[in-house]
């Protein structure tokens, strides 16, 4: 069964649907990229499942459940967690207050700590800046700091949105090696990446999305062999 079953999701914005109706799954353990040009839908696909925005029609089904009206912090409770486009730290927080904020609702001590030290075990970077504010760190580090402030919520499911936007080539790549770890470790997870190569090398499935809806699905080393896909998003 899929921990995440969305079937024809639409979400308007005014008199414009930005999504048309879209069917997507990410089964538990699996990682799924969502790829497209910009403007194609896919940061509002994933504001959507996180409750940031409303479906004006479809239904999220989450773990068996159906979540579509559900406001954003019950979505949190229940293990979704979003890392958003542009990260959205809190710059005046330090490291290690950020941190804490992803646990806010959290009342098991032992489990935070423990989390904690497994976040601080993934980026080592956050550990020596525990106690600089979020607003004085590189973009990168920022990055890190916003994926490690989602897994102290303990999600079953990790949304990534556009993890490598305005990062240097050498914090990209230190970001997707952790991305590949954490996918390693058993996260389930659902990327957007404007990356296109990078999103299906570190995917097993991918769907691609154009003007709201999607247009193909694969396997990822399908869609990253197919001309079309090459074409139109990798360059090729």
């Amino acid at each position: 069964m899929s921990l995440l079953e969305v079937q024809g999701l639409e979400v308007h914005y005014g008199g414009i649907r930005a999504l048309k109706g879209i069917d997507l799954a990410v089964t538990q353990g699996e990682v799924v990229c969502l790829i497209g040009a910009n403007g194609a839908g896919k940061t509002t696909t994933m504001r959507a499942l996180a409750g940031l925005l409303p479906a004006a029609a479809g239904t999220i089904r989450y773990a068996g459940s159906e979540v579509t009206g559900l406001p954003v912090h019950r979505r949190a409770r229940l293990g979704i967690s979003l890392v958003p486009e542009g990260r959205g730290v809190f710059p005046r927080l330090t490291v290690a207050e950020n941190l804490q904020m992803g646990a806010y609702f959290r009342t098991d001590m032992a489990g935070i700590a423990a989390d904690l030290a497994r976040v601080y075990g993934l980026f080592p970077r956050l550990e020596e800046r525990r106690a600089q504010t979020g607003g004085t760190l590189s973009g990168g580090e920022q990055q890190m700091l916003a994926i490690a402030r989602a897994l102290m919520s303990r999600p079953r499911l990790l949304l990534l949105d556009e993890p490598s936007m305005g990062l240097a080539p050498l914090a990209v790549q230190t970001i997707f090696a952790t991305i590949r770890l954490i996918a390693d470790q058993g996260m389930t997870l659902l990327l957007v990446e404007q990356n296109a190569r990078l999103a299906l090398e570190v995917s097993g499935r991918g769907y691609v999305l154009e003007g709201g809806l999607i247009v193909h699905q694969d396997a990822a080393a399908a869609l990253l062999a197919s001309p079309k896909v090459r074409a139109a998003y990798l360059g090729a």
